[in-house]
Formats: C-alpha cells, structure tokens, sequence
C-alpha cells in the first residue's frame, strides 16, 4: 500500500502535537507556588546539581531521588533562604525521597491520587525547568495511566526538561498527584511523573543513611526489563513495526486488557498493511478506554484509507468530543490518503 508511509507521521502527529491548554486559576498557582521549592545537590566532583520539590507534609519535601543522589549535600532553596534536611527517606527503585526538615515554615499541599486521573484530564506542574529564580508553570493533558507496582505511571503533555525533576503535577483542584522525574528521549518525547501513592507509602519508611543509591531506578532498567509501556517508545517513533508487534504481544501476554498494549499492536498491524487485525486492536483499545484519542485517530486513518465512511464518522465524532481542536488537524493530513 502506497500510503503506508504516511501512518507514522499522522499518528505521530496527533501524538505529539499540543493543543491549547486549559490554564489552571491563577489564585491557585499562586498559593501552590508557595509550596514549591528548588532543590540542591552538591556533587562528588563538585558540581552543582538542581531540581525541583515540593512540601507533603510538615516539614517534609518530596522530590525524585536522582535529584540528589551520591551528593555530598542538599538543600533547598526559597524566598531567598536556603535549608539543609536532617534526613532523608529514599526509594530508590520508584524514584522517590523525602527530605526531613526542622521548623520547615513552608505549607503543604493537599495530596490526591494518581488513581483519581482519567485520560484528557487537564493538569499542570510546577517546577524549575532549566534552573530559573522563579518557578514556571507548565499546562497539558493526561494521555496515557499505566498500571505499576499497586499504581499508576502517569504520562502527559506537560514537557519538562532538566531541572524539572520533581516538580509536582496537580489536578485542576490543585491536589498533588504525581511528581514529574523522566522523559523518553529525543526531541519527540513522552513525559512521565510517578504517583503520589508511593509518596505516601514512602512516609511510613526509615530514614536512608547515605545518597548512595542502593537500587536502580525501574525507568532506568537495561530496555528489555524496562516496563513494556517504555519499551514500546522507540519502535513505534521510528517505525519499526515488527518490533512494536512483538513487544505489544508479550505486553497483551501479562496485560489482556490493556487498552494501550491494544493500541501499540493496533499500530504495528496497521504499520504493516494488515488493515482488519489493526481495527480489531484499535477497536479493542477504544473498547476498553473509550478516552483514547490516539486509538480513535488510528481508526480514523485506517477509515480513510479503506474507505469506511461510517467508521471514519464515528472516529471523528470521539475525537471532536475528546478534544475539539485535534480534528481540524487529522482531518487535513486526512487529505493526503485520498
């Protein structure tokens, strides 16, 4: 098929492309700045590391352990004033610390779940991305929840970029659910934030007794033990469909019911001019998350090319309603199949 080329760049496109966002209240930022701390690291070498915290609780801040790990010392930084933690507790694995303040006179955030998210929900983090005296705000959209490890990995288009790890990621309300601590690389990049279930979990632990980390984080992991929702990434942002095949299959192995493992297989068939299996998984995928716009725009586009007229109109209907200002979009590079 002639038009095959074409369905990376047009799913790629609605992938990465950002839409305005709905910015949070302004009231709201404000007082949740407060809260929103820089974070020091003093490395072995001498160098200088930075990202961002936020206050859980009293005299507590959370931030991502790679922020400050294997330093000589930490602190944070605020109003001009700078602190040093008394202890620190650490995961590692997951990613996350919890630095121990005394007489720490900075309030704490209201705490939410990753658990309470659904796909389009619009949030928005705040952090030090690229180390400026004041905090920055960043808005975007949920657009991936992947189970892990009791809970849910978060993906949206909030970028970030060094010296954002850390930053928290709130909800329209302004409740902390997530902590943004890894991207997938290159310049297309997906934006990842860990829950703050495991923040809570982490409060009941001991203090660490060195920055020394005593596990690998999961999202740094060799590739072939990352979590497939990381492994499937590159594949697909560089077309490699059998490879996306077989990694969708293993996912859909441990996960029947993933809609996203659904629409990574959808994608890789579709990829390959296998046009009835892709609809079954994207079909399957929209099915089991009905908000998954990305599914809908692969439908849209198999719609088009194999002349379903009334697919591609109920694809158009889900997308307009998920978000009306994508189809304008899809619907002129939808031209291009015809």
């Amino acid at each position: 098929m002639r038009l095959l080329p074409y369905i990376f760049t047009l799913l790629a496109y609605g992938l990465l492309t950002q839409a305005a966002h709905a910015q949070p209240d302004l009231d709201l930022v404000y007082h949740l700045k407060a809260s929103v701390v820089k974070v020091h690291a003093l490395t072995n070498s001498g160098g200088h590391g930075v990202g961002s915290g936020v206050v859980v609780d009293k005299d507590t801040v959370a931030t991502n352990c790679h922020v400050v790990a294997n330093s000589n010392g930490i602190s944070i930084s605020k109003f001009g004033d700078s602190m040093s933690p008394v202890e620190m507790i650490a995961d590692w694995r997951h990613d996350i610390c919890l630095l121990k303040f005394k007489y720490l006179e900075l309030p704490a955030v209201k705490l939410a779940s990753a658990a309470s998210l659904h796909y389009g929900d619009e949030v928005f983090s705040i952090g030090f991305p690229g180390g400026p005296p004041k905090p920055q705000t960043i808005a975007g959209k949920v657009r991936a929840l992947y189970p892990y490890d009791g809970s849910l990995i978060v993906r949206s288009d909030a970028a970030f970029i060094m010296g954002s790890s850390g930053s928290p990621t709130f909800n329209q309300a302004g409740e902390l659910v997530s902590l943004s601590t890894f991207k997938s690389p290159g310049k297309d990049a997906y934006f990842y934030s860990v829950p703050v279930e495991w923040i809570q979990n982490l409060m009941q632990h001991s203090a660490a007794t060195t920055t020394t980390p005593d596990a690998t984080a999961f999202w740094d992991l060799p590739a072939d033990a990352r979590p497939y929702w990381m492994q499937v990434v590159q594949p697909y942002q560089t077309g490699d469909w059998q490879a996306l095949e077989s990694i969708a299959r293993a996912w859909l192995t441990q996960e029947p019911q993933s809609a996203e493992a659904n629409f990574y297989l959808g994608s890789a068939l579709h990829g390959q001019g296998q046009a009835g299996p892709a609809q079954q998984a994207y079909e399957r995928a929209v099915n089991l998350q009905p908000a998954h716009i990305d599914a809908w725009r692969g439908l849209a586009i198999l719609a088009q090319q194999t002349q379903q007229p009334t697919l591609l109109s109920n694809a158009e209907q889900h997308i307009q309603q998920l978000d009306s200002q994508a189809w304008p979009d899809i619907q002129q590079r939808l031209q291009q199949l015809q």
